[in-house]
């Protein structure tokens, strides 16, 4: 692993800090390419216009007629965090906006597969709907949208999905990732998708009428699911993104959150009056996300609905069980997977430039997890495959894959498709994440043809994997409040956390709980504690390490410690 250190700006530096940002928070935004505080502005009034997302006009009158005809109006969504919150955003926000008839319809990944399939689609019409929704689903379902029109509903796709050759012919399309789309973020997650058409409809009831600028429902009270949605889906944070989750955390600090994300906190031992991204990525989604995985998403987004707090506990706990059981699942995956690599790595001498493992008794809801995880210690493109579990998906096999800087692993697929046409049963997804369907009998061909395209796109830089730093951290901003502040910012996927690296004496080390490494070093003279989370092995006495700024809290007394990631 290469250790590369971020350099700002000097003249962007100098531009911050001369319209009022902090100078050490200037340099760490300057060294992530920020150089106006127009890109910092969290003020709602920043955020991008909804008239510049194509087709939220079309889709703002469909809802508006559907509504205004109490026509009834089903949301079908992803099974995902992503797709949990667009579905609960898409329920709460029609329903302040004067929609009486509402449902919806979450498919169950293993009976079901992604997105709207016509068999989706005949239930949906079961249910009496006119009007069909999706949520972060959609563009890929040109099957599924026409056989829904051919039932007699309209259809509205609003996704964020790539888009393939075809789009699907619905009667209106959100995307900002489809062609002709002009929207400056491309990165809007599905649930940010969904809240822009809510309010190019609420824009839309105020000129016919229903409502005034002082009556109108305040759509902002749902930027606290639409933060969750935007952080969990790991779609990279640009300004509009960061002013979306920024605004969210703020209602969710000042406790203006939905009961379910209350009990979330509550049941995953966060405060949410000190929110902050990481909760959001790491504590509330992968429990609603387990849903998903191994039972029902309906459960998930049950919780996120629910004004009841005492049903909110209730089905906060249910999650939380489901996610115990996605832990211990993903633990015998993981030790499987690494296993499987270890044992092709025995037998050649160089790292492939792809990894790919299947194993009979993985479960098809865990892949992506342990895709993840894999990629993140060998640092390869990672597919793992587990045999699908529905009785319609006899002899398939079910991939999930992840991917690292420089290897669109949508654009693999599609190019191993064209290569290989008979290998994919489908396929879709984005540069970092993405899935698919194989036949079992076709799984070495798709091994080695990924095996090649990787070969052919990622040289040996690519493959040795680099670390972004942030150099050393001055000893005047060792402190909680520092910490604090970094704490309260938005960080993710394309705006890193700040990683400061430097050679540290370290004066006590210590194993914890059987598998983290506690360590005492010295920092420009003072003593600060710290933990690296996973590690057991003892480190020199002098060592460069790489490490965050976090605060924690021991016996009721707030501490500043070093969370450490790496070492040169």
């Amino acid at each position: 692993m290469k250790f590369r250190q971020r350099s700002p700006l000097p003249d962007a530096m100098q531009t911050l800090v001369q319209t009022g940002t902090h100078p050490f928070l200037a340099q760490l935004f300057a060294a992530r390419g920020i150089d106006s505080p127009q890109q910092l502005d969290a003020r709602l009034q920043a955020l991008i216009p909804p008239n510049q997302l194509k087709g939220t006009e079309q889709a703002a009158h469909l809802l508006a007629d559907a509504i205004a005809s109490q026509a009834r109006i089903c949301v079908v969504a992803d099974y995902d965090c992503d797709g949990a919150t667009a579905c609960t955003v898409a329920l709460r926000g029609l329903r302040m906006l004067g929609a009486t008839n509402l449902n919806y319809l979450v498919p169950n990944r293993i009976e079901d597969g992604y997105g709207l399939t016509p068999k989706l689609a005949e239930r949906v019409k079961q249910t009496g709907a006119e009007l069909l929704v999706t949520v972060d689903n959609g563009i890929a379902s040109i099957e599924g949208v026409a056989h829904a029109q051919a039932l007699g509903m309209k259809v509205l796709v609003t996704d964020h999905h790539l888009p393939g050759a075809v789009l699907p012919a619905a009667d209106a399309l959100i995307n900002p990732n489809q062609p002709g789309c002009n929207f400056p973020s491309k990165n809007l997650a599905g649930v940010g998708v969904i809240f822009y058409a809510l309010l190019a409809l609420r824009s839309l009831l105020r000129e016919r009428g229903v409502f005034t600028p002082q009556s109108q429902p305040r759509l902002d009270t749902l930027l606290p699911l639409v933060a969750l949605g935007t952080v969990a889906d790991v779609v990279p944070l640009d300004a509009n993104n960061r002013l979306l989750a920024s605004q969210g955390l703020a209602r969710i600090r000042a406790g203006q959150l939905p009961p379910g994300m209350a009990a979330l906190f509550e049941i995953s031992r966060r405060n949410h009056a000190r929110a902050h991204a990481n909760d959001l990525g790491f504590a509330l989604a992968p429990r609603l996300n387990a849903a998903g995985r191994l039972t029902d998403m309906t459960l998930g987004i049950e919780c996120l609905l629910t004004d009841d707090p005492h049903k909110a506990e209730e089905l906060a706990q249910a999650l939380d069980d489901i996610n115990k059981l996605r832990r211990d699942l993903e633990a015998d995956m993981k030790q499987v997977a690494i296993g499987s690599v270890l044992q092709k790595l025995a037998r050649n001498t160089r790292m492939p430039a792809a990894i790919t493992v299947s194993d009979e008794g993985f479960h098809e809801g865990v892949v992506g997890i342990v895709a993840a995880r894999i990629k993140e210690q060998f640092h390869r493109p990672t597919f793992v495959f587990a045999p699908g579990a529905s009785s319609d998906n006899a002899g398939l096999l079910k991939g999930s894959g992840r991917s690292i800087a420089g290897f669109h692993l949508r654009d693999a697929l599609d190019l191993l498709a064209k290569r290989h046409p008979e290998v994919l049963e489908k396929f879709g997804g984005h540069a970092m994440a993405a899935g698919c369907t194989i036949r079992a009998e076709h799984l070495p061909l798709f091994q080695q043809a990924m095996q090649t395209i990787a070969q052919e796109w990622l040289d040996d830089a690519a493959l040795q994997g680099e670390v972004w730093v942030d150099g050393p951290l001055p000893a005047q901003f060792r402190s909680i409040e520092t910490a604090e502040a970094l704490q309260m910012q938005v960080w993710g996927q394309g705006f890193a956390a700040p990683l400061f690296m430097e050679s540290l004496h370290v004066l006590e080390q210590r194993v914890v709980a059987g598998k983290h490494l506690a360590i005492k070093v010295l920092h420009h003279g003072q003593v600060v504690e710290g933990i690296w989370f996973g590690r057991t092995e003892r480190v020199a006495a002098q060592t460069e390490l790489a490490y965050r700024l976090e605060t924690d809290e021991w016996m009721g007394r707030k501490r500043l410690r070093f969370l450490v990631e790496a070492q040169a």
